[in-house]
């Protein structure tokens, strides 16, 4: 009788554990993440994410060049060269360079180009620009459906957790009520192995749970374009996520989603862009005008100044000569006569230059490289209009306006998925609310069958095959519970991402 009344103290005092517990159990303290710090981390950090956002900076430059096109271009361009002596021949006529020169030259031009294509350009980059904009708008709506869902999917699995911690809970105190029972002989050793197997059974699960909110949570950070800055186990979600009855008419959310849907928002902005391209392809039919001018300038050196000094030396003879005979002929007639024909040809003998000659010489020929000779401004005004391109302009009309036709027909087809996928999600979100109310009934029916067998079991009218096919329910209906709750979470996330635009 002593041994009877022990084992009735033990039953009395177990833990409120072995009753059934909710599968909300606190869990430990540890670094803290909220959705909205995932969310943030990830428009920084996601890979996918900057890859779309990258077309942005292209995009502007598009337009910025576009309106560039419309402005004169300039370029500056200076050059430096050098030329041995030697024949050269160009078109038939030999030049004769007798010494090595150094030369340079500058050149400043404006051009302008004025034709359909150009003036065309400016609405299709803006097309283009407002496409791309669309496109990360859309990248945007997509990382944060896919963050939302993963970070609930991770307290999803962290719910798993609990639930499984739960059923360890319970199978320990079955296998010491067992022992117990087996010990004052209410039970026999079969139910003792059948506890130990079953709390294993338990035990093994637990480690599974906790494998899949590791991986879950692992999951979750590369989503976010980061490594976890702790171990993962240490890692503690913090938002949570309240079940209400869905209000929404699906006649709003369709609504809301054929005006803010960002894919659809996406393939609207790329069928401008195409309507844009098909206006670009007729302007090649108009005329181009084009506008150009320029100043320019050179600089020639002659390294053998020696060969100079002799050609002027050449020259001033020459003069001298024509003096004197001009001199002869004028006296002869009883004419006047040049008094200085040495001064006046520039010699102070017949073999030397008079000093100013020479340093003019050396002065003009000091000219490399900046002391340019300007040419005269020139411009110059040109209107084209192609007569015939092989067709080439037809071909292009025709790729633009199929471009355009595909677009629309894209545009169409999302209209029709957009439509349909907030119609199925909508059926989903409310029967995931129905399946908790369900699940829900489910969970309480399964803890009153294990408060029902645990009584039993104590009493001795119950066998530990009854109670563990208890626990087994309870784990199952609490598992399925935890499973209905995150489908509902789920949905919504869906739900937004059909729509466009958050609903809480």
């Amino acid at each position: 009788m002593t041994r009877w009344y022990l084992w009735l103290a033990f039953t009395a005092g177990l833990p409120a554990a072995v009753a059934a517990q909710d599968s909300t159990t606190a869990r430990p303290a540890g670094p803290g993440l909220s959705l909205a710090e995932a969310l943030s981390t990830a428009r920084a950090n996601s890979p996918t994410y900057r890859q779309t956002l990258n077309d942005a900076g292209p995009a502007k430059w598009g337009v910025r060049s576009a309106y560039g096109a419309l402005l004169p271009q300039a370029d500056v361009s200076l050059g430096l060269g050098y030329t041995g002596s030697g024949n050269s021949n160009f078109g038939g006529t030999t030049f004769s360079q007798t010494s090595p020169s150094y030369n340079s030259s500058y050149g400043i031009g404006l051009q302008m180009q004025v034709s359909g294509r150009v003036l065309s350009g400016l609405g299709q980059a803006k097309a283009l620009a407002r496409a791309t904009d669309a496109d990360v708008g859309a990248a945007a709506a997509d990382l944060r459906q896919s963050i939302t869902t993963q970070y609930l999917q991770a307290l999803q699995a962290a719910a798993q957790v609990d639930v499984a911690r739960q059923q360890v809970s319970r199978n320990e105190d079955f296998l010491k009520l067992a022992q117990a029972r087996y010990q004052v002989g209410q039970a026999t050793l079969l139910d003792v192995r059948q506890a130990e197997v079953t709390k294993g059974t338990s035990e093994v699960t637990l480690l599974r749970a906790i494998q899949t909110e590791s991986e879950a949570k692992l999951e979750l950070f590369r989503r976010m374009g980061v490594a976890s800055p702790v171990a993962v186990d240490q890692v503690r979600l913090t938002d949570s996520f309240p079940v209400t009855a869905p209000t929404f008419k699906l006649e709003e959310l369709l609504g809301m989603a054929a005006e803010q849907n960002p894919a659809l928002r996406a393939v609207q902005a790329r069928q401008s862009a195409a309507s844009a391209g098909v206006s670009a392809a007729k302007s090649e039919f108009f005329p181009t005008l084009s506008i150009s001018a320029g100043w320019n300038g050179y600089t020639q050196q002659f390294t053998n100044e020696s060969l100079l000094m002799g050609q002027a030396l050449s020259g001033a003879q020459s003069q001298y000569q024509n003096c004197l005979d001009q001199n002869a002929i004028r006296s002869s007639a009883g004419l006047s006569t040049t008094p200085d024909c040495l001064g006046s040809a520039g010699l102070l003998s017949p073999s030397e230059l008079q000093p100013d000659i020479v340093s003019g010489i050396r002065s003009t020929n000091n000219v490399f490289p900046f002391n340019f000779t300007r040419q005269p401004f020139s411009a110059r005004l040109t209107l084209s209009l192609p007569v015939f391109t092989g067709f080439s302009r037809h071909l292009r009309l025709a790729q633009a306006r199929a471009q355009e036709e595909d677009a629309e027909e894209s545009v169409r087809a999302r209209g029709l998925q957009v439509r349909t996928d907030v119609q199925a999600r909508f059926l989903a979100l409310e029967t995931a609310y129905r399946t908790i109310a369900v699940q829900q009934a489910s969970r309480e029916a399964a803890r009153e069958q294990l408060r029902l067998a645990q009584d039993r079991y104590r009493l001795g009218s119950g066998t530990a095959l009854e109670l563990s096919d208890a626990q087994n329910a309870i784990q199952r209906a609490e598992g399925d519970y935890v499973n209905a709750v995150y489908s509902y979470h789920i949905a919504i996330a869906d739900l937004e991402l059909a729509v466009g635009r958050p609903l809480r």
